[in-house]
């Protein structure tokens, strides 16, 4: 079946291409989702008369895509699922799930922008596509955990927490409480550039105590020898 290609579509051809296709191809996913119309001689003369319309609304929404990528782009996603002590979830993390997430996060987007070709069925950390245009396609991480202080270890290590693992969880799980790490708590830049300053000014005072201590010794001692 032939068709005129009403924007980019990955591995088949541009915006304006005419391109053959399976006719399950076109009428489950070209045509409604208006990715292409079929290559009949008016559509063709209407596609050739809009052509210049069609492109420059193409390059408008491709540099909003481009915006919204821009701050999209690296952001983290928590999924919190019950899984077994093997990492394996109990149920899956879909494409609906992952958009549900980033919309919560403050950016909209639907399910079939999402690249998933499998439903996500382990805990850790995970990276998916989405696509914002066409032409764009950001990366985010999907950090699938049975809880949020796993998700907290996991995006710190950057591997997956194994439920066999749990002298380590407990240990930093333990270590995170006594330190009582929050946003709230942790010290701001300047904060932390003062308390470097003042550790090292702390350092060189106990150096020159220390140095001063060896003077007086030794010349207590040779004080000492000359009697």
């Amino acid at each position: 079946m032939e068709v005129i290609l009403l924007e980019r579509v990955e591995k088949l051809g541009q915006m304006g291409d005419l391109v053959t296709v399976k006719p399950g191809f076109a009428r489950n996913f070209l045509l409604p989702q208006k990715k292409a119309v079929t290559a009949t001689n008016e559509n063709k003369a209407q596609f050739e008369s809009q052509r210049a319309q069609l492109e420059a609304q193409n390059i408008e929404q491709k540099s909003e895509a481009e915006k919204v990528g821009r701050k999209l782009e690296g952001q983290k996603v928590i999924m919190v699922r019950q899984a077994g002590d093997a990492g394996q979830l109990y149920g899956s993390v879909s494409a609906r799930d992952i958009a549900t997430g980033i919309t919560e996060a403050g950016f909209s987007v639907a399910n079939h922008q999402i690249k998933l070709t499998n439903p996500i069925k382990a805990i850790g950390m995970h990276s998916v596509v989405v696509i914002l245009h066409p032409e764009v396609g950001v990366s985010v991480t999907v950090n699938v955990a049975r809880s949020e202080d796993e998700a907290l270890i996991q995006d710190r290590t950057g591997e997956a927490v194994s439920a066999n693992d749990d002298d380590d969880l407990n240990a930093v799980q333990e270590l995170i409480e006594e330190l009582d790490v929050s946003e709230d708590n942790l010290p701001s830049e300047t904060e932390a550039e003062d308390q470097a300053k003042a550790a090292t000014a702390a350092q060189e005072a106990a150096e020159k105590t220390s140095e001063e201590e060896s003077a007086e010794v030794a010349i207590d001692a040779e004080s000492e020898a000359k009697q």
